[in-house]
């Protein structure tokens, strides 16, 4: 190969680095599918890992075509556009469990009904979705034909831009709802919470504790790694970050592994299966209303972030 001729990347392209990446990928799909085979639950959530964990493989994938070749143009732009979308569909996985989790300690501790956190969210990676996917199809078709992708650039940034600020949105409402739901505690006690049976023993697990913890660390790095990205990409496909494989590898092949293996071991449908099979999961808000009535000691709704007993 021509060394010395500039290729796509700017730098030789590790192989075993993507190498490694392809090969947890593809065991995390694996896991995921085994999951929900084993179980029946949690289907939406499911959908949603594997269609993100399938496009870091196809993103992969064309990264070591890209090894054998790197200044062969299909492998190059499989890699942008599969790799940029990828993280939106597992970060509508991670919308989805936020109504799960008021469900398990009871929605009168959350300013808002559990059944809107989805219809907020959802769409809201709808649009990011769909913004990375056209500016990334626009910037392949010019790429192809030789003209300037900026515009689909552009729209690409815009996608992840919305996306980060869709992010910051739900970490600021789980924040809250974490909040209320601790003033109340103190000052009610275990009574502050959902105390039907069942739902005491999910919200009581070591499963489900680390569900939450597996959560917030997926949630994070699939964060960081959307602000990483909108740096990478605002100065073009040439910029200076676009050059930087270490940076690459750091901030967006290990954050978002790292997202799905701890949703691997910590998956809802292992660590809160009774609450995917009604309130909370994508049940109805009659299902929910109906499982709040079976609640001992409910209090108020909270309205302005404290409680009367």
């Amino acid at each position: 190969m021509c060394e010395n001729v500039r290729s796509f990347y700017e730098y030789r392209l590790s192989l075993p680095a993507n190498a490694l990446f392809l090969a947890l990928f593809i065991l995390s799909f694996l896991g995921f599918v085994g999951a929900y085979g084993a179980t029946r639950r949690g289907l939406a959530f499911t959908i949603a890992l594997l269609l993100g964990v399938l496009c870091e493989i196809l993103g992969y994938a064309g990264r070591v075509m890209s090894w054998k070749n790197q200044w062969q143009e299909n492998g190059f732009l499989i890699q942008i556009c599969c790799l940029t979308i990828g993280p939106a569909f597992m970060a509508a996985g991670i919308y989805l469990c936020l109504r799960r989790i008021v469900a398990a300690f009871g929605p009168e501790n959350s300013r808002i009904a559990p059944e809107w956190y989805t219809r907020l969210f959802i769409p809201c990676d709808v649009i990011s979705l769909v913004l990375q996917a056209t500016g990334g199809g626009m910037a392949s078709v010019a790429s192809h034909n030789n003209k300037s992708v900026d515009t689909g650039d552009n729209i690409m940034i815009a996608g992840l831009s919305f996306q980060v600020v869709t992010l910051l949105a739900f970490m600021a409402v789980s924040a809250d709802f974490a909040l209320n739901a601790y003033r109340r505690h103190r000052q009610l006690g275990e009574a502050a919470f959902d105390q039907t049976e069942e739902v005491r023993r999910v919200r009581n697990s070591r499963m489900f504790k680390g569900f939450l913890a597996a959560l917030l660390l997926s949630t994070i790095c699939i964060f960081w790694r959307s602000v990483f990205r909108v740096a990478e990409l605002s100065r073009g496909w040439s910029g200076p970050l676009m050059k930087r494989q270490d940076l690459f590898i750091g901030f967006e092949g290990v954050m978002v592994i790292v997202a799905c293996l701890v949703l691997n071991i910590f998956n809802p449908v292992w660590c809160i299966r009774p609450l995917l099979e009604g309130a909370g999961g994508l049940g109805s808000k009659r299902q929910t209303a109906s499982k709040t009535t079976e609640t001992v000691g409910k209090a108020e709704p909270v309205s302005d972030g404290t409680a009367t007993p």
